[in-house]
């Protein structure tokens, strides 16, 4: 017996022997620290290219870019910016001018269309165009159009205009300066675009409005659908407008913090709620649907279920990071380019080398036209 303890004590000591060596071994010095970078997927695939956004030539100081509402990249080397005038510096906060007006004490027109390079650097300036726009919101190209026309709504101007591509000629004026109304020859605020193969396009309609309209291909009133309030296919401030592949129609119902999913003929589908704040839909041609949502800076994918697929994204000031994401567009090389409202810039994203493409925003959705007869 005094055998048997005698063994077990020096097994005992042997073990605690070597759990002691073990333990000074791991807690012995084995040179410099490791040194990690922990990513927070800020910026999720790609990367923010610094200080894209420069200031124009004219601008010496006194005077800078206001509210930077709408972006439009009909490829890298034309890049079309809507800003909201211009304010003094250091900027304060101010509402757009007051319609008619050259001007108020902090906040002055001009130069509201802009043309930017790769490497962005001033191209063309629309300033032939600034007597007609308060402040304009977004702008587009029809994808069926060979000529190219590109169309911009300016919400507090209650119109929507259509230029020759080079914003020479102004082709088209739909809506009456100043004058809101719910019939088919005025506009509420209007807010966005949508193109249909034939030619024919959507109207959100608006921040006062609460409408999706229907124009035939020479801008003629087709139809309409919605109404004002909370209930099932009722809108809160229609921000943003776009189609599918089988013609449903998508509607950014913002302050009813929601999506709407309606046939092509205005009846409701589905209703997408729990978003907070949905600013810009962008249909992919491999038929995923982005969102902007800007009250959390984030850039959302979404299948065609309504499902949440990615996200990245955040609020704050810094390069990469958002105050109201308000529109987006893709280059064809794949760049992005972000409307950063609030933090009176657009900012340019790169996809990143070991992108993983599932999380990158493709082209958008072009629907192939129909054979003529």
């Amino acid at each position: 017996m005094k055998r048997v303890v005698a063994i077990a004590a020096v097994t005992a000591a042997m073990a605690l022997t070597v759990y002691t060596a073990a333990q000074e071994k791991t807690a012995a010095p084995t040179g410099a620290p490791v040194m990690k970078t922990i990513s927070e997927d800020l910026t999720g695939p790609y990367d923010p290219v610094p200080n894209w956004f420069k200031s124009l030539p004219s601008h010496k100081g006194d005077w800078t870019y206001g509210l930077i509402a709408g972006v439009y990249a009909e490829s890298a080397d034309r890049v079309i910016v809507l800003t909201g005038g211009e304010l003094p510096v250091p900027r304060t906060a101010a509402p757009p001018i007051a319609r008619g007006a050259a001007s108020n004490a902090n906040h002055r027109r001009g130069n509201f269309g802009l043309v930017f390079n790769r490497n962005g650097e001033m191209i063309e300036n629309w300033t032939q165009w600034d007597h007609l726009f308060v402040r304009p919101h977004m702008a587009t190209i029809n994808p069926y159009d060979p000529e190219k026309h590109i169309w911009i709504v300016d919400d507090w101007a209650d119109q929507i205009f259509e230029f020759t591509h080079d914003g020479k000629q102004l082709v088209k004026t739909l809506g009456e300066h100043g004058v809101q109304g719910t019939d088919e020859k005025h506009f509420a605020r209007e807010t966005d675009i949508a193109w249909l193969p034939d030619g024919s396009f959507l109207v959100s309609d608006g921040y006062v409005g609460t409408r999706v309209i229907k124009f035939d291909k020479d801008g003629k009133f087709i139809s309409q659908f919605g109404s004002p309030g909370d209930g099932p296919g009722q809108f809160n401030l229609v921000h943003c407008v776009t189609t599918d592949a089988r013609g449903r129609i998508y509607v950014a119902d913002r302050d009813n913090k929601r999506l709407q999913v309606f046939d092509p003929n205005g009846k409701l589908l589905e209703v997408w709620s729990g978003i907070r704040r949905p600013s810009h839909l962008y249909m992919t041609q491999d038929q995923y649907l982005w969102m902007s949502d800007g009250e959390i800076g984030r850039l959302n994918k979404y299948d065609l279920t309504g499902k949440l697929l990615t996200s990245w994204g955040t609020q704050g000031s810094f390069e990469g990071a958002f105050n109201n994401n308000h529109k987006f567009s893709v280059d064809p090389e794949g760049n992005l380019y972000v409307a950063d409202y609030q933090n009176y810039r657009i900012q340019k994203f790169v996809p990143k080398k070991d992108a993983d493409k599932s999380r990158l925003i493709g082209p958008r959705y072009v629907a192939p036209m129909a054979a003529k007869k």
